[in-house]
């Protein structure tokens, strides 16, 4: 009997233990991995959205320009004068450079280096000529890097063209009218400053 018994308690102990195990392996090991995968993968993912890599990109393609603009008041902009410099000649001399490639526009570092500009002293006054109005600068990858053309979009008024005129200093200007015995159709004065301001030679920029 007793020998049986023996029999019996081996045999239940084998029985509990490889069943113990197993269950606790199959449910424990897989359950955890698959826990932890389903939450770490989508993470990853979230970070990577559209709006973050383009975000990402607009940092990468930021010109001085911008980086000045974000740094500067409006009114550093709008009052920045270079030192010994004539700031309203040296507006002129862009316009006329510019005004030379019509639509087409410049590179801002092409014009930078025609003027003997620092480029950080150009991009600010690129900046303040946007504002004035008198140019517009387009955004172009050249090369590999992001700069700006600067195409002009309105020509400072100048008195270059009535330079001379007789009508200033005319001695008959009261009595001058389209109708009149004296008229600009048919002043002499006028006429004999046309022709000499044709025969002008032209100027060579």
């Amino acid at each position: 009997m007793v020998k049986n018994k023996d029999k019996l308690s081996i045999g239940t102990a084998k029985k509990e233990v490889p069943s113990k195990e197993k269950k606790s392996a199959k449910k424990e090991v897989p359950s955890k991995e698959k826990k932890s995968a389903k939450k770490e993968v989508p993470s990853k993912e979230k970070k990577l959205t559209k709006k973050e890599l383009e975000e990402i990109k607009k940092e990468a393609e930021k010109t001085l320009e911008e980086e000045l603009e974000e740094q500067l008041t409006d009114e550093e902009i709008e009052n920045f004068q270079i030192e010994k410099v004539d700031m309203e000649r040296l507006t002129n001399k862009i316009c006329d450079v510019l005004a030379e490639r019509e639509s087409d526009g410049m590179f801002q570092s092409e014009l930078w280096k025609k003027l003997k500009l620092t480029s950080r002293d150009g991009s600010r006054l690129a900046l303040k000529l946007e504002r004035m109005g008198t140019i517009y600068r387009e955004k172009i990858l050249d090369k590999g890097r992001w700069t700006y053309k600067l195409i002009l979009k309105k020509t400072p008024i100048s008195t270059l063209s009535i330079e001379n005129a007789p009508c200033l200093v005319c001695p008959v200007e009261q009595k001058c009218s389209l109708e009149g015995e004296i008229s600009p159709r048919n002043c002499q004065f006028i006429e004999d400053w046309v022709l000499a301001d044709m025969k002008k030679p032209a100027k060579v920029k």
